[in-house]
């Protein structure tokens, strides 16, 4: 689900091209399940190696990586570790509705109403170990550099951003805010032309970049105080927020009375269970780790092949194409004649 700051938080729109020369630490499962939910056939059905196996999320992290790196971004991906207890029933409340939405996908599938089934199929996406597990050795073969996150892969890139070893971080939600992080930004991964759901319209996506200073700054509040409005609309550690509050209202109702501790005598039957300081408390304190290395390499060709075309069924031709925008962007960028150089 994510904080829902949209209507309250200032953006920058960018270009792609834009972030060029940056780093830029992604949460990487926030980007697989686009990619598992985007890229499927007309029906829905994911794409699928010999075997049965589901590769969407392969195919997403090669073309869309090599297509960030060579407009000459530099991408390092943060997976997620164990998350938080508080986080349990979102997690719980996620697969329920990718149950109901499997349902209304056969249903659909029945009924021959392909465009409904492609619909509810996007919300049945699941990210199964095996998934995370291959990403993780097709980014070591291209020689992106990945980060195993303690727990939270949003709150490890925004420290990595703190600590000044990425520029940006890139997520669709806007959790990086909460997190603490200086800057980062939204639809690095699925930027470009995409439909509307349930709508035959097509919408240019593009990156937006948000930063905290100016936030706090044009909302008027402390960095403290939006935690306490993204916990009054409901995050990922209690999700129902306070029943039918929006952003614009909690961030006025923040500003008017210091903390959410004080806000809630002013509201009527506000139900909230969960002590607001524990959720604090995984913003403000998150479990993150300073033991990882940052190392672009050269992309290993060979071993690329060996893993997507012949264990997973992939084009070698589109591969190898992909794999060499890369090479030719990276020298186009840096006027430089080897990926080993520019990576340095």
């Amino acid at each position: 689900m994510g904080v829902n700051l949209r209507d309250i938080v200032p953006k920058t729109t960018v270009k792609l091209k834009d972030l060029s020369r940056k780093s830029i630490a992604i949460d990487a499962y926030n980007a697989l399940y686009q990619f598992l939910a985007i890229i499927r056939q007309p029906d829905g059905t994911p794409l699928k190696d010999g075997s049965g196996r589901v590769t969407s999320h392969l195919s997403g992290l090669l073309y869309r990586t090599s297509n960030l790196v060579e407009i000459g971004i530099k991408p390092i991906y943060v997976f997620d570790g164990v998350p938080p207890a508080l986080k349990e029933t979102e997690i719980k409340r996620r697969m329920k509705v990718k149950r109901e939405a499997l349902v209304k996908y056969e249903r659909a599938v029945k009924e021959g109403k392909i465009e409904k089934a492609r619909m509810y199929a996007q919300a049945t996406s699941h990210l199964k170990d095996y998934m995370a597990d291959d990403s993780k050795r097709l980014l070591t073969l291209m020689g992106i550099p990945w980060v195993q996150a303690p727990s939270e892969g949003e709150a490890q890139a925004a420290h990595m951003v703190k600590r000044g070893n990425a520029d940006y971080c890139a997520s669709q939600d806007y959790d990086s805010l909460l997190f603490g992080a200086p800057k980062f930004v939204r639809n690095v991964t699925i930027s470009g032309r995409r439909k509307l759901p349930k709508k035959k319209v097509y919408v240019e996506v593009v990156p937006e970049v948000v930063e905290l200073e100016q936030v706090l700054k044009e909302c008027g509040i402390t960095y403290e105080q939006i935690i306490d409005v993204g916990i009054l609309i409901g995050t990922d550690f209690n999700p129902e927020g306070v029943k039918g509050l929006g952003p614009k209202t909690a961030l006025k109702l923040i500003k008017e009375h210091g903390n959410i501790e004080n806000v809630l005598p002013h509201l009527k039957n506000a139900e909230f269970p969960v002590e607001p300081q524990r959720i604090r408390e995984i913003f403000l304190h998150p479990k993150v780790t300073d033991n990882y290395t940052i190392d672009w390499r050269k992309a290993d060709v060979e071993g690329v092949i060996d893993f997507i075309c012949r264990e997973r069924d992939f084009s070698e031709n589109r591969v190898r194409k992909a794999l060499e925008k890369m090479r030719i962007g990276t020298e186009k960028l840096k006027g430089k004649t080897t990926l080993e150089r520019w990576f340095g």
